[in-house]
């Protein structure tokens, strides 16, 4: 199968379909600011009752008299244009692969996948999906958000800046430590230093915060911290180079003895913890102690660049938000916190995995699917600020005007992306049919993509299967969305079996690490209105990791969908402030929408009473266990990110998986 590497097969057809865009874009510009100036989102509102001089309703009243007058003289282009576009779309491609070669930089930050030889003890994969909502700016107001490619070029920026930081996990066993709150997954956000809830990174020339005492992440319930000075500079909380080789636990002038538990997180060496105090070297509940937690911190490792060229060219201007810094010279990243299971018999219900609210996408991010990317600008935005960390990229997916999809006319795409760090083999689109009212003007379907992840000692292909959908979005269509799944699950068969015949040059088949459903289904598992969706066959043949059953999801699972009258508000306004009120049930309460019953009422304040669970979970990502005979695939962690914080009305989520052969080693 061949990757399409242009949206159009000739360089004359990309010509006219360019003159059509440029006859229709003054037009469609003009029409989109002359809508957005009708509809104002909560914050603008907010800014103009707090300016009592504003001149914002002047502009208003200046400016639409004068979008209205150009609109018109455009009309006559835009029409001609429309023809000539409309037209042109049956030549179209069904997506546009875009493959970005490394730079050295790139390969630093280890944004190039590594195809050596598959080792039996496997590897481990990292998915992410989000719906990032960068429609049209007009008609993203309608979800209280603006500045449409504004927020393509920072959705990228963050995406990218978390994937590439170094991976930072603390783990706690002892079930009586009460200094760090093991049931609450508050990253640390004082173990090295806060970060920027802008660009995720700090800069070098910046001042770290300084936290109050009661934040310090040693300190034990009711005591004195034992690391801190007297006075109000505290080691851990240093505000010196991160960059230092100076260890923050030992004081001035100590060296760096291996013994350091901050140094090798396996250490055992009790008497040497310079936590401890005299009298207390054997004392079990020193938080920093080998036996009570464990540091693991690891980054991505550069691979050599893979032999090839690129077809994808640079777009748009390269400002960055890191300040210069290199995403793997600094611990100053936000620390994920787990409960970890070992060493303890496993309690009935508990999970064999870890999961989190992360203020970050997890390092190492293998694969990215995202929902929405409607607006062709924002699009190509937000590829570019992708390109810096995934070498390949499927964009543009879907068909337009009336080819594959029916009678109905489709005025955008499907807004599916997909960003991968391994090779794509095959891809192929498929628009779903069934439409109804305003997602009908969408080309709304599922992408199927082959990707390769590694070779066998035989010389066989390693691969894996990634499906990427957004299914109908009107409520009261359960009807719909199950036609939908049914489709996904026939179509993903066919792609399959159609993929998987073995080269001709070799004659072996491919081995195949995972299968994967990633994107926005659009129903969640709690609501009595979702019954139908809930029993679908599709989680039958895939596995969600958040749910106990149809109407039950797991007691940590936690609602994707944000309640968009709050985007705005203080509590939520940053990636790390977003993360603590999720942590919290009330806070859950006032940000998330809950599922209903239909027979309730609302209550004194207007909201809905909400029903079990931890809200609305329409995010999805679902796995298949058993995808190669003998082989071995477990889920290592699942998280909710909360880094796009601002920027869209969803959480973001992510499953590590472990894929392994169950041999030997050799």
């Amino acid at each position: 199968m061949v990757l399409h590497t242009s949206p159009y097969s000739s360089a004359f057809l990309r010509c006219l379909s360019s003159l059509s865009w440029g006859f229709i874009f003054p037009c469609y510009w003009l029409l989109d600011r002359l809508l957005s100036s009708c509809v104002a989102t909560s914050l603008e509102k907010r800014r103009r009752s707090q300016d009592p001089c504003s001149f914002v309703t002047l502009y208003v009243l200046v400016s639409t008299p004068l979008y209205l007058l150009l609109l018109l003289s455009s009309l006559p282009f835009a029409l001609l244009g429309f023809l000539l576009w409309a037209t042109l779309q049956a030549a179209r491609h069904p997506y546009l692969y875009t493959h970005r070669r490394p730079d050295k930089h790139q390969a630093e930050q280890g944004g190039v996948a590594s195809l050596a030889d598959w080792r039996p003890q496997g590897r481990s994969f990292c998915f992410g999906s989000s719906n990032v909502c960068l429609l049209p700016d007009s008609l993203a107001r309608f979800n209280n958000l603006s500045e449409t490619q504004r927020r393509a070029r920072e959705v990228g920026k963050r995406i990218r800046n978390g994937a590439s930081r170094p991976q930072i996990k603390i783990y706690i066993d002892s079930p009586t430590n009460t200094s760090i709150s093991a049931t609450s997954f508050s990253s640390l956000v004082t173990g090295f230093r806060r970060t920027s809830s802008l660009g995720q990174r700090p800069d070098n020339t910046a001042e770290a915060e300084t936290e109050p005492v009661t934040d310090c992440p040693i300190h034990t319930a009711g005591s004195d911290c034992p690391l801190h000075t007297t006075g109000p500079n505290c080691p851990i909380h240093s505000t010196g180079d991160q960059g230092s080789s100076d260890c923050p636990v030992h004081v001035a002038g100590g060296e760096n003895t291996p013994e350091c538990p901050l140094h090798t997180a396996g250490s055992q060496n009790n008497s040497d913890c310079p936590l401890h105090t005299t009298g207390a070297q054997n004392s079990p509940d020193c938080p920093m102690h080998a036996s009570g937690v464990q540091i693991s911190i690891s980054a991505p490792e550069p691979d050599p660049p893979e032999a090839g060229t690129g077809n994808h060219q640079r777009e748009g201007d390269a400002e960055s938000l890191t300040g210069g810094v290199s995403s793997n010279n600094t611990l100053s990243h936000r620390t994920s916190m787990f409960k970890k299971h070992t060493g303890r018999k496993r309690r009935q219900g508990d999970d064999g995995f870890d999961h989190e609210i992360s203020a970050f996408f997890p390092a190492n991010l293998d694969f990215l699917c995202l929902q929405e990317v409607f607006d062709h600008r924002a699009m190509s935005r937000l590829r570019h600020q992708l390109h810096h960390y995934f070498p390949y990229i499927l964009s543009d997916v879907g068909r337009y005007a009336w080819k594959g999809c029916c009678s109905h006319f489709k005025f955008l795409n499907s807004g599916v992306m997909l960003a991968s760090r391994y090779p794509i083999l095959d891809a192929h689109y498929e628009c779903y049919p069934n439409g109804q009212g305003e997602d009908a003007l969408a080309a709304k379907g599922v992408l199927f993509v082959k990707v390769q992840v590694g070779t066998s000692h035989q010389e066989q292909r390693v691969v894996g299967y990634l499906t990427c959908t957004h299914l109908h979005a009107i409520e009261g269509d359960a009807a719909v969305r199950c036609e939908q799944l049914d489709l996904l699950l026939a179509w993903g068969a066919e792609f399959r079996k159609m993929t998987s015949r073995p080269s001709e040059e070799k004659g072996l088949e491919d081995q195949v690490a995972f299968d994967v459903v990633l994107g926005d289904l659009n129903f969640d598992n709690c609501s009595s209105e979702d019954k139908l969706e809930q029993q679908h066959a599709v989680f039958t043949q895939y596995k969600d990791p958040c749910r106990l059953g149809p109407g039950e999801d797991k007691p940590w699972a936690l609602g994707t969908l944000l309640d968009t009258s709050g985007l705005y508000d203080e509590e939520v306004s940053s990636p790390e402030s977003l993360q603590k009120v999720m942590e919290n049930e009330e806070g859950r309460k006032e940000y998330l929408v809950f599922p209903t019953n239909k027979n309730q009422c609302p209550n004194q304040k207007g909201r809905k009473i909400p029903l079990k669970g931890n809200g609305r979970r329409i995010d999805y990502i679902l796995y298949r266990e058993e995808v190669q005979q003998d082989w071995k695939v477990d889920i290592e962690e699942f998280s909710f990110i909360t880094q796009l914080a601002g920027l869209t009305d969803h959480l973001s989520v992510a499953m590590r998986l472990a894929v392994s052969t169950g041999e030997e080693e050799p």
